[in-house]
């Protein structure tokens, strides 16, 4: 595009979790979670307008506490799940639950940039997340191509796979395994991979990458010392079945086969502090957004470990010849910085940078300093 400047939307609060509307189809939707200890904290939807390059929004209370990680059904984009905090008796633990937003929300019913947020409405409770007896949640994560009733939390060191009955409104725990051994056993982030008949998810503890069967809820390969610090961030290649990218504290973004996890595939150390995410573009996967402390988010092109290892992203007669083709494929690294929102902005990491799933050249970046800003 010949205008890649950002879109930026402020929050009233502080935030950290990010989703886009995964079963929305007509719109380009992405969803954030606020972070507020004095007030009642919001979601809010996002709707950006490409035609006429604005943001439009909703807000939705979530009453129950901080929002540390938003995710959103595959099927019915009336539903998502959230992690939160919640105190009780002086501890505080981090709880998880499925919600509806209210009907007139979920096909797009906007406001305009200016209107206030006086029509403020509430999220239907579907059901919790029990977590009593497996410790403080990390992240949900929804069965990618099932029809919205699986879902998989991690807790502590635990692996806790749902069923969502009667609508969403009963969530009940089919199966569980725990993680076991020395050192640091809490899971910090995991995904579910689209491959294998979705039978297969990939966790991150500490330093280490795992892979397992859902099935049997038995590990299937192991990375340890993956990343020399903690592993932040993982994502599989929506075209290769055992491709997985991971991120970390070590300021790199690496690429695994999982069939051979001796030596990661590729390395990338093109930030300069914590890659907090990593992100595989779902039509064109050599294209990688990552986010990082460094304040910034780099867009690069991995053409060699691809499933276009010749990097066809546009129609051949779009070119003038293949020449001009291999010019473009050599841009490598596309280096997007963040807007100065403010000194906390600049000191704190960008949350994540995700993808739109209606537009593959259009994603978000989410600044913990309670501002959006979309970017072609």
């Amino acid at each position: 595009m010949e205008d890649d400047a950002p879109v930026i939307y402020g929050l009233e609060f502080q935030a950290r979790a990010l989703t886009p509307q995964t079963a929305e189809t007509d719109a380009i939707r992405f969803l954030v979670g606020t972070q507020s200890l004095r007030y009642d904290n919001q979601i809010h939807i996002i709707d950006f307008d490409d035609e006429n390059n604005i943001i439009n929004k909703n807000v939705l209370l979530h009453q129950v506490g901080e929002i540390w990680h938003i995710s959103t059904s595959p099927a019915d984009k009336g539903v998502l799940a959230t992690c939160y905090n919640k105190t009780s008796d002086s501890k505080v633990m981090t709880c998880a639950a499925v919600w509806r937003m209210p009907k007139e929300l979920e096909s797009g019913s906007h406001e305009s940039p200016d209107d206030s947020s006086s029509n403020t409405q509430t999220l239907e409770l579907l059901c919790h997340l029990d977590n009593t007896a497996h410790g403080n949640m990390a992240c949900i994560m929804w069965e990618p191509m099932g029809d919205g009733k699986k879902i998989i939390s991690l807790a502590d060191n635990n692996i806790l796979l749902w069923d969502l009955q009667e609508s969403s409104a009963k969530a009940v725990l089919s199966s569980s395994t725990a993680l076991e051994g020395k050192g640091q056993l809490k899971f910090t982030s995991g995904r579910w991979s689209p491959h294998h008949n979705c039978t297969q998810i990939a966790t991150a503890n500490d330093t280490t990458v795992r892979g397992w069967d859902t099935r049997s809820m038995r590990q299937i390969y192991c990375i340890e010392n993956a990343h020399g610090q903690l592993v932040r961030d993982l994502d599989f290649n929506p075209n290769k079945q055992y491709y997985l990218a991971s991120c970390g504290d070590d300021c790199k973004v690496k690429f695994w086969d999982t069939r051979n996890v001796t030596e990661p595939v590729k390395t990338l150390e093109e930030h300069s502090h914590w890659v907090w995410n990593v992100r595989y573009n779902h039509s064109h996967d050599q294209l990688i957004l990552t986010g990082s402390s460094d304040s910034r988010v780099i867009l690069s092109n991995m053409v060699s470990i691809s499933s276009e290892p010749f990097g066809h992203m546009v129609d051949d007669d779009e070119l003038s010849d293949q020449e001009d083709q291999h010019q473009e494929e050599k841009k490598k690294f596309k280096v997007l910085n963040s807007p100065p929102c403010s000194k906390t902005c600049q000191r704190s990491a960008d949350y994540p940078s995700i993808q739109s799933t209606l537009n593959a050249f259009l994603f978000c970046v989410l600044c913990y300093a309670s501002n959006v800003r979309r970017q072609d």
